[in-house]
């Protein structure tokens, strides 16, 4: 126990040292609340270098809408026009909450999304246009695997490479989570074309079959993703992959524990930060985030809110640059449940600080969105 402490307290150190270039803001940072256009369900957004907010947003019924996407140069105070972006109507769902849109910002400004086919049949991904007046037309990524469920994974680096994840089985397999894995399909020429899905892992770990996922990016090039596995359909650990050869090849590592027979519905999130990519997902009812070591082969330490966790799920984060993060989540949600959006500020140190929460009320199937604005100020999307 007296090693495992002083490793901790390495770790943290660490972190400190490494955004030592940042002064230590003496105040919380501003935080603005914002409802997305047409009082739209499931924000993601990404924050380019330049300061804009690209956003998409489900709108219509649950079980078969449509994904919009706009962008803002202001924080969100205004948006641009609502362009679809899937180009068949009605293949997209927001019923079960995991199974929506992601995002990504790749070479040259080009938006990309990814999201569940509304059948299931699919995991469907488009590109915007090279006008970025349009999106192209959808198509279904899936060649090998089938049984796709829970939510995917979407990220693109400054290089050209475009990455969409997704848990699912090989096609004709028995069914179970125990077959599920994690696959992933990379673009080398920003989404033009995708190589056929590939397992990123072979370790029998299982995939919670109605969970979501998460998958970045780093500066240098460096692949992530979260997940949560299905072992004998009571261990539904996350777990942590990382390449550092541009998808060619994954390590895997065991970052949460949880035992139980129900299945969460739990999704997952990263954020780029001054230091390195940080992680955010949720375990026995709590949400939590660390920022991963500089080989992505851990994630220490581990930070939750303060307070009674009261079924807190679907975290998000954004990171200004001064290091200070933010984190949303929701609570009380649940199938065809509406809740509640919290969140809170925390600085270097890990602690949140004062005066920095928020709270409001949620709609049923939906969660809240959070970017960091060049002038160190926060706005949550929902």
């Amino acid at each position: 126990m007296a090693h495992l402490t002083r490793t901790v307290a390495s770790l943290v150190l660490v972190w400190l040292v490494a955004t030592a270039d940042h002064a230590l803001p003496a105040h919380s940072p501003a935080v603005t609340l914002r409802r997305i256009p047409d009082r739209g369900l499931q924000p993601e957004v990404a924050v380019t270098a330049d300061g804009t907010i690209h956003l998409v947003y489900f709108l219509g019924e649950p079980r078969r809408g449509d994904l919009f996407y706009v962008r803002s140069h202001d924080g969100g105070e205004t948006f641009s026009r609502p362009v679809r972006v899937n180009t068949t109507p009605g293949s997209a769902i927001a019923t079960g909450t995991i199974r929506g849109a992601q995002i990504a910002v790749g070479s040259g400004g080009r938006v990309h999304v990814a999201w569940n086919q509304a059948d299931g049949a699919g995991m469907l991904y488009a590109r915007a246009n090279d006008a970025g007046t349009a999106f192209e037309q959808q198509r279904s990524l899936l060649r090998r695997t089938g049984g796709v469920d829970g939510g995917g994974g979407l990220a693109a680096d400054q290089a050209g490479n475009v990455y969409v994840a997704w848990h699912a089985s090989v096609k004709g397999a028995a069914p179970g989570e125990a077959a599920r894995q994690v696959w992933v399909a990379r673009s080398p020429d920003e989404g033009r074309t995708f190589a056929v899905e590939r397992p990123a892992w072979d370790e029998p770990t299982g995939a919670c079959a109605c969970c979501g996922m998460g998958l970045a990016t780093d500066r240098r090039g460096n692949v992530y993703a979260l997940y949560r596995g299905a072992r004998e359909m009571v261990h539904r650990d996350v777990y942590l992959l990382a390449s550092a050869d541009g998808g060619g090849s994954y390590r895997g590592t065991l970052l949460s524990p949880w035992e139980t027979s129900s299945c969460p519905m739990s999704s997952m999130a990263f954020a780029q930060g001054p230091s390195g990519v940080i992680a955010a997902w949720e375990t026995a009812a709590d949400v939590r985030f660390a920022p991963l070591t500089t080989d992505g082969t851990s994630a220490s330490p581990v930070t939750r809110p303060p307070g009674e966790a009261r079924n807190r799920k679907h975290p998000r984060l954004a990171v200004n640059g001064a290091g200070q993060l933010l984190l949303v989540w929701t609570e009380g949600t649940a199938w065809a449940r509406a809740g509640s959006l919290a969140w809170r500020v925390f600085g270097l140190d890990g602690l949140a600080l004062p005066e920095s929460g928020g709270r409001a009320d949620l709609p049923v199937w939906s969660f809240g969105a959070a970017a960091a604005q060049a002038d160190g100020a926060f706005t949550v999307f929902y």
